[in-house]
């Protein structure tokens, strides 16, 4: 897994240690604002880092400083084209509106352009994740529209992507 550095940031692969981190901030019902699932047991953050090192790009977000885990963060392959991913992050309640969020997904998004050669990056949220829709909109997305009744729990998901040629007229040249 390719680590990424940020001004603050590591964005890395997940360790077992990893856990406790994890667990104090899925075992608040907030976490359901970003569409993840509460967790009742440090074994259920022990499962959620064995999936997520199943693949290569579900990073752990490490506020540097602290050696903390603060959230995470993943690049996803869709059944669209090579070319199209999709993106989805969960920041901890302690450090959302610091811009954690911003600064990992700015990271994420230059490696998908410039690494992974991906033409296309889309994300979701509720729509009452106000929050996120700010993220989103920080970092160049366009709103595409909400599909609704779309998300598991039957809730209206809203649509965001970026297109490679919008992010480098934004980021490119950094």
């Amino acid at each position: 897994m390719k680590t990424i550095e940020t001004e603050r940031l590591t964005l890395r692969g997940w360790k077992k240690s990893d856990d406790g981190d994890l667990f104090a901030f899925f075992k608040n019902d907030s976490i359901l604002l970003a569409g993840a699932s509460v967790h009742k047991t440090i074994k259920e953050s022990r499962a959620f880092i064995q999936a997520c090192n199943r693949s290569d790009e579900i990073w752990a977000i490490v506020l540097r400083n602290e050696q903390k885990v603060i959230g995470w963060i993943g690049l996803y392959d869709t059944n669209r084209h090579a070319g199209y991913k999709e993106t989805e992050y969960v920041i901890s309640d302690v450090y959302k509106n610091h811009g954690v969020a911003t600064e990992s997904l700015k990271a994420v998004l230059r490696y998908a352009f410039e690494e992974r050669k991906a033409l296309a990056v889309a994300a979701c949220h509720y729509p009452e994740n106000t929050a996120s829709k700010r993220v989103l909109e920080k970092c160049g997305f366009v709103y595409e529209g909400t599909l609704r009744e779309f998300s598991k729990n039957m809730s209206d998901s809203v649509r965001y992507s970026i297109l490679k040629e919008e992010w480098a007229s934004l980021y490119g040249n950094r």
